[in-house]
């Protein structure tokens, strides 16, 4: 973001023109605080609502250069993920998001419509993945770079939560939402082919503007799941430890995610099933279910759990592949 001239400065006022509390007031007005708060922005902090004597908590971070550009994403593209990214860990553990607390720093040369902006994505995101879920306080700071930190709330509503480490032999393995559709986004972009990314828009906005399968994880009868972050092949295997099982994937169950990615990842150069297997920030929920367990219709079964270690592709390991979040 450059700075702007004195006179571009009154019809585009930036974070520094108008200062921290305008800049709050403006912002925080465009959202909303939800169902669950019972005090909400204003006061030093907010008072949440819950039926349950435990709560669900998590955190996520986003730094403009490593997880987003400026030039690829807008402020309502990055309140949207800001969202996302984490609401779906809290309905990986089998509870309902209730309430996010967001901090973001911005040059002061930024803006006040980027913030404005941002804010219309983290209110659009809430009312789309997690109705309820609201912004319910945060903070704002200067600095050289965006950065966007968020922590968010859930309600397990008297349920246990859905861990990690309930995998057990004979137990099937199924995942809801998209696979490898966010790094195919993510390609089209780094590739730099205006064509191919306005052909393949949709991708590019899942990496963008990831839709979790929210309402798929709420009460949940699950024996383990995590979110898909990082990555089929290696979040699989966090499971795989955590439990102390083998996981096997069909790779004809990955069939019907790897044709809709085929004609992008010829043009590319790419295999889609690196992408199936690899690409992370989809943000589905991959869980295991206990024999006799329905399977939901949002999930679909992609392999089983054995007795053993590590993650197969029917009979060969595969490597641990994916998002790293110190590497990329």
């Amino acid at each position: 973001m450059t700075a702007l001239n004195s006179a571009d400065s009154i019809a585009n006022p930036t974070i520094a023109d108008v200062g921290e509390n305008e800049a709050l007031r403006r912002t925080v007005s465009r959202l909303n605080a939800g169902d669950y708060a019972l005090v909400g922005s204003g006061d030093d902090a907010a008072v949440v609502a819950t039926t349950d004597d435990r709560f669900v908590v998590t955190t996520d971070t986003m730094i403009e250069g490593h997880d987003f550009r400026l030039d690829w994403s807008t402020g309502f593209d990055l309140g949207w993920k800001a969202v996302a990214t984490n609401v779906s860990d809290v309905a990986a553990m089998g509870a309902r998001p209730t309430s996010l607390v967001v901090a973001i720093a911005v040059p002061g040369s930024t803006p006040i419509t980027f913030l404005e902006d941002f804010a219309d994505g983290l209110k659009a995101a809430c009312e789309a993945l997690a109705p309820g879920c609201g912004v319910v306080g945060g903070d704002l700071a200067a600095s050289e770079k965006v950065f966007v930190s968020v922590t968010a709330h859930g309600d397990l509503e008297g349920r246990e939560p859905i861990l990690r480490s309930g995998a057990k032999p004979g137990h099937v393995l199924a995942v809801a939402g998209t696979l490898g559709r966010a790094a195919a986004g993510l390609a089209l972009l780094f590739s730099g082919d205006q064509d191919a990314i306005s052909a393949y828009d949709a991708l590019v906005d899942v990496q963008k503007r990831p839709e979790p399968p929210i309402s798929a994880g709420i009460g949940l009868e699950a024996s383990s799941m995590l979110d898909l972050s990082d990555g089929l092949a290696k979040d699989a295997a966090r499971i795989a430890k955590a439990s102390g099982v083998k996981l096997v994937i069909n790779s004809k169950d990955l069939n019907g995610f790897e044709a809709m990615l085929d004609d992008v990842a010829m043009r590319l150069g790419v295999s889609s099933r690196d992408w199936v297997l690899g690409g992370g920030e989809d943000h589905s929920l991959l869980a295991t279910f206990a024999p006799g367990v329905e399977l939901p219709r949002a999930f679909k079964p992609i392999g089983t759990v054995e007795v053993g270690s590590g993650v197969y592709l029917d009979s060969e390991q595969i490597a641990e592949t994916g998002w790293d979040s110190i590497t990329g």
